[in-house]
């Protein structure tokens, strides 16, 4: 299965691009910005990847990330992720960046977005990926802070294509965020937005019916409201689903139990993503390998699965 999926196209529409860090560029940035880390060696830090909800995980992705302190991190970050896509023939990403990871720590915005949108240039250019970068707000910060960094990144309008919104769900409704939704779409921004991982589906209803978004991140939890599925299948919004970061967050137990396959038939539009592969196990094709080993998902529902990625593209 996996030798032939590699030769279908695919887009990849859930993944942050902090959370491609792994543990061995994670170890060569602190050497290279010459921080110290809490954690011995690599094996140290892998066994630190056992996480009982998402909470445990932002503690340890933060802590992560701070090893990322100017440009050229930010560069080898990115790059790294996109010769990942080029080996798993991944042939467009919409990749997310939080600024405020990296701003509250006193790095500069200029020197977050540069060093990506460099890299992202370079894979058009050398690799054939295209690319649409999404500008995500920490939920678990105030609007306030949201907006600032809306501000912060409007000079550079040119060089993202959406505003999504991530980090600790629940207690940080969608609702929070409609006034900065609203000054980024009339900035023409496009939206996305996290709900239904750990939040209920309610969530779901406020992110399309408040921030107006085109697309849901995860989405998963839609299946316990049949009304909201006839909306996601009749509208067809597409849901940027990730099992492995599903289970490894315990949203469910085991990939047995995973409902996309379930949400595949249904009509709903769901792709497969990686979300943190770092973190998690693996980038898109693992992610679609469990789906054959843990759900038997068939030739037919990995090709669906593929063509619904390059459907749910933002940009082309």
């Amino acid at each position: 299965m996996y030798d032939w999926l590699i030769d279908i196209p695919k887009a990849e529409l859930h993944l942050h691009l902090e959370g491609s860090l792994e543990p061995e560029m994670l170890f060569r940035l602190a050497e290279r910005n010459k921080i110290a880390l809490p954690w011995p060696d690599v094996d140290n830090l892998r066994q630190a990847y056992a996480f009982n909800n998402l909470q445990e995980f932002l503690d340890l992705y933060y802590r992560g990330a701070d090893v990322l302190r100017n440009e050229q991190d930010f560069y080898d970050l990115t790059w790294a992720y996109l010769l990942k896509c080029d080996e798993q023939n991944v042939i467009h990403t919409e990749p997310f960046f939080d600024p405020q990871t990296h701003t509250m720590r006193g790095v500069p915005f200029e020197a977050v977005l540069g060093g990506i949108s460099a890299a992202l240039e370079d894979g058009r250019g050398k690799l054939g990926i295209s690319s649409g970068l999404i500008l995500s707000f920490l939920r678990h910060l105030s609007e306030e802070e949201a907006f600032k960094v809306l501000e912060q990144a409007l000079p550079y309008r040119d060089t993202f294509l959406a505003v999504g919104l991530d980090s600790s769900e629940l207690g940080h409704p969608p609702s929070k965020f409609q006034r900065v939704f609203e000054r980024a779409r009339a900035e023409g921004l496009k939206a996305v937005a996290h709900a239904g991982e750990e939040g209920p589906p309610e969530y779901i209803w406020e992110a399309l019916d408040l921030l107006k978004v085109c697309r849901i991140d995860h989405g998963v939890r839609a299946i316990e409201d049949p009304r909201l599925i006839d909306r996601l299948i009749d509208e067809q919004i597409p849901l940027t689903v990730c099992p492995l970061s599903n289970i490894k967050l315990r949203v469910f137990d085991d990939i047995h139990q995973h409902n996309i396959l379930d949400l595949l038939e249904k009509g709903v539009k769901v792709t497969v993503n990686s979300d943190d592969p770092a973190y998690f196990g693996g980038y898109v094709m693992e992610n679609f390998q469990a789906l054959h080993d843990g759900l038997g998902m068939t030739d037919d529902q990995a090709r669906r699965l593929a063509r619904n990625s390059l459907e749910a593209r933002l940009s082309f």
